[in-house]
């Protein structure tokens, strides 16, 4: 069996080969082997359920989360729209109503 090699963006060692193209079954990225590209390394941030989130996506908590200096925390279910993905551990910036500006860690997040 012939060895591929992991998806240049979600890191996903399932690839396949169709054509003359390498094909990530995980984030649907196709690629030519063949052809170098000089990328600098791709910043993948994905949801509790694995989907890959992007800028300006939209998200809902999964669980109640406690802010710190504030009496109340956020409720599961509460949608937050127009994210911006950013390289840390809370990696996930926003604006929330009624909390205002907010990091979240994608692993508390869903995608909608």
């Amino acid at each position: 069996m012939a060895e591929f090699p992991p998806c240049p963006l979600c890191k996903s060692e399932f690839t396949y080969q169709m054509d003359a193209l390498l094909v990530c079954p995980e984030c649907a990225h196709e690629w030519d082997p063949n052809q170098q590209e000089a990328t600098e390394e791709a910043f993948v941030v994905k949801d509790a359920n694995g989907n890959i989130l992007q800028n300006g996506d939209s998200v809902v908590t999964i669980k109640n989360l406690p802010v710190k200096g504030s009496p109340q925390g956020i409720k599961a279910g509460t949608k937050v729209r127009n994210i911006r993905l950013v390289d840390s551990d809370h990696n996930i910036d926003c604006k929330i109503d009624g909390f205002g500006a907010m990091a979240l860690k994608s692993e508390f997040v869903k995608k909608a």
